[in-house]
């Protein structure tokens, strides 16, 4: 009887041309997801600071801070400065809502195969909704 069913793959080690063919888990995806959105709030760090000093230096300057979302910083037109700001916002909110996942996973102790993924898909779901929001009022939908 065992012969008759059709064996499935396994896969140990991932080759380069068997990429194609790996479907990666949920809770894999969003691993992964945490590590990039670390990396991206980590390079663009002195962004961020730049604009939080801008923002609360004065009242001149928070005006310029405004006027980067319209007209840009330099060369780089405001678009794109709004595109980066997404950017950041998704990084921030895909590594809070994972790290909320992992600090809920560590407390409860009792995570099955089921958990993770309903979570992983949870945490995706999550993160997304709200950068769709808060990048609707970044570019002025509402």
């Amino acid at each position: 009887m065992a012969d008759t069913l059709k064996q499935r793959p396994e896969f140990r080690n991932i080759h380069v041309t068997e990429i194609r063919n790996y479907r990666l888990p949920p809770a894999g995806i969003v691993s992964i997801l945490h590590r990039v959105s670390g990396a991206i709030l980590f390079v663009l760090l002195p962004f961020v600071v730049w604009l939080f000093d801008v923002s609360v230096t004065s009242e001149v300057s928070f005006e310029s801070f405004r006027s980067a979302f319209v007209a840009g910083i330099g060369f780089v037109p405001g678009w794109f400065v709004k595109l980066v700001c997404l950017g950041l916002i998704w990084g921030y909110l895909h590594h809070f809502t994972a790290g909320v996942r992992h600090l809920w996973m560590d407390a409860t102790h009792s995570v099955t195969k089921e958990q993770g993924r309903s979570s992983a898909i949870a945490t995706l779901v999550i993160s997304l909704a709200l950068t769709v929001l808060l990048g609707a009022k970044l570019f002025g939908l509402y």
